[in-house]
């Protein structure tokens, strides 16, 4: 199994003098190993807690605890290191629910009669881009290959992401604060 190239976040902000600068470049601070689901990273990059967003030099949001929706009205980055399903699928339906709990989501999980034991729903709007690798995109009814390149955008549904390969895959998300119609 090949391993996925490191990345950078880079963080703009501005001097005393009001001139724009790198506030910070390197390897996110904030890495999450989910314990209950092997070979799966958690890369906070950023996030926000209102809208408008405050456009200032304020600390690093993503230095709390891990959650996997935003706060109301807020937005999250994120990148998600997925193992192939020969990892996945050895993790109980306990692992399944622990895994969820972990991030600071119980209820988000799915139960355990379900597509993939991984299926969650949360009450947000998700943009997801498979950037190396491929991905199954499991719904209630239906499923789809992304390779990378593909974007999804996933609209409080039940879902999954599925990695039928033998290499680690690679998705960024943005997930936005928001409201079931139904």
């Amino acid at each position: 199994m090949s391993k996925l190239l490191p990345f950078q976040r880079v963080v703009t902000g501005h001097n005393a003098m009001g001139r724009a600068i790198i506030a910070e470049a390197g390897i996110p601070p904030v890495i999450h190993d989910l314990a209950a689901v092997p070979g799966t990273r958690f890369y906070e990059i950023w996030n926000t807690s209102m809208m408008p967003v405050l456009v200032d030099n304020a600390s690093d949001p993503t230095l709390r605890p891990l959650k996997l929706a935003p706060d109301a009205n807020g937005s999250v980055i994120r990148v998600v290191d997925i193992p192939p399903d020969s990892q996945q699928n050895t993790i109980s339906a306990a692992d399944a629910a622990r895994a969820f709990a972990e991030i600071g989501q119980a209820h988000a999980h799915s139960g355990d009669d379900q597509p993939h034991k991984l299926m969650h729903r949360t009450e947000t709007l998700d943009y997801g881009i498979v950037v190396a690798g491929e991905v199954w995109l499991v719904l209630d009814e239906e499923e789809i290959h992304l390779k990378a390149g593909d974007i999804v955008v996933q609209r409080g549904t039940n879902h999954a992401w599925s990695n039928r390969t033998e290499e680690m895959a690679r998705m960024v998300f943005v997930l936005l604060d928001g409201r079931f119609a139904l």
